[in-house]
């Protein structure tokens, strides 16, 4: 049975070897790997360094920084098998609010297809009505058939697709 679970150093091995599975430079969303210090996350001290920073960019009495909002990170496990990730943007900047959304996933390649991707956005909904959001956009490729159907069965209502710098996006609110 999956589990949303904080990052953790714990599971280090187990997430480097889903981080594997990806293409060299592949986007993960939800992962925050933008936060990731420069250096091998393979290093435990680099590693840890990386949780940390996840960790931390939830807390809204430190400063995020530029251009970065305030976001709660989590890993999508079953047992000590990291399956993936998803974040949950406390709040929405110009570019989250054309591109990202509030909340970003990614499921490791051999583990898709099985709803994860559904389950996941599904557990994170509550915590976003949690933090008095009232509704959620979420977004994807619009090539993305899977993602756009766990939106959906979350009860995404699309509100347009859009050229963006990133390619093409289907845009989704969710109302909580």
């Amino acid at each position: 049975m999956p589990e949303l679970i904080a990052p953790t150093s714990l599971l280090r091995s187990s997430w480097l070897a889903a981080w594997e599975e990806w293409p060299p430079g592949a986007h993960q969303d939800g992962t925050g790997l933008r936060l990731a210090p420069e250096g091998d996350l393979a290093d435990p001290e680099i590693f840890s360094e990386w949780v940390g920073r996840l960790l931390q960019q939830a807390d809204r009495s430190v400063a995020v920084g530029e251009e970065r909002v305030h976001a709660t990170h989590w890993w999508i496990v079953e047992g000590d098998t990291c399956l993936g990730a998803i974040d949950l943007r406390h709040y929405l900047n110009a570019f989250l609010l054309d591109v990202g959304g509030h909340i970003g996933y990614s499921i490791r390649p051999s583990h898709r297809r099985r709803g994860l991707a559904s389950w996941a956005l599904g557990a994170v909904l509550p915590e976003a009505r949690a933090l008095g959001l009232e509704r959620v956009l979420v977004t994807c490729d619009d090539d993305n058939i899977g993602s756009a159907r766990s939106i959906e069965r979350n009860g995404g209502v699309l509100e347009d697709v859009r050229t963006t710098d990133t390619g093409k996006k289907r845009r989704y609110w969710i109302t909580l």
